[in-house]
């Protein structure tokens, strides 16, 4: 099977188009449980931890199934380690940020867009990617 460079614009163009909606949904869902839970008096990390987890369980399958078109459960090995490295570098960022006087919530959401991408990129060369 041949590819244009056309075809090839437009299915990463499509796959683009879809982590971003995808990941928007992801975005809220878990940011939501984040504000919830240090609204309830978690600490911030113990917070993103658990908003995290439940970030993985749901992103698991609208990634997977939405934007890479894979629906293999065996990969959500895979999908928790790259989530583990996600989580251990927010952190890490979330603390220095409020470190300078942020806010948790500022901080927070100030990680959300870098988060994303650097989660599409592991999630498509990791997880998803074609030989899986």
């Amino acid at each position: 099977m041949t590819s244009t460079p056309s075809r090839l614009l437009s299915r990463i163009d499509r796959r683009f188009i879809l982590f971003l909606f995808v990941g928007g949904v992801n975005t809220l869902f878990g940011y939501s449980v984040f504000v919830l839970l240090t609204f309830l008096q978690l600490a911030p990390s113990l917070a993103l931890l658990l908003s995290t987890v439940a970030g993985v369980l749901f992103n698991f399958k609208t990634t997977g199934g939405i934007v890479f078109a894979n629906r293999n459960n065996r990969l959500i090995v895979k999908f928790v380690l790259v989530y583990s490295l996600l989580y251990g570098i927010n952190l890490s960022l979330l603390k220095v940020l409020m470190a300078t006087g942020l806010g948790v919530y500022v901080a927070s959401a100030s990680l959300v867009i870098p988060m994303a991408l650097l989660s599409f990129i592991l999630n498509k060369r990791f997880v998803f990617s074609e030989g899986t």
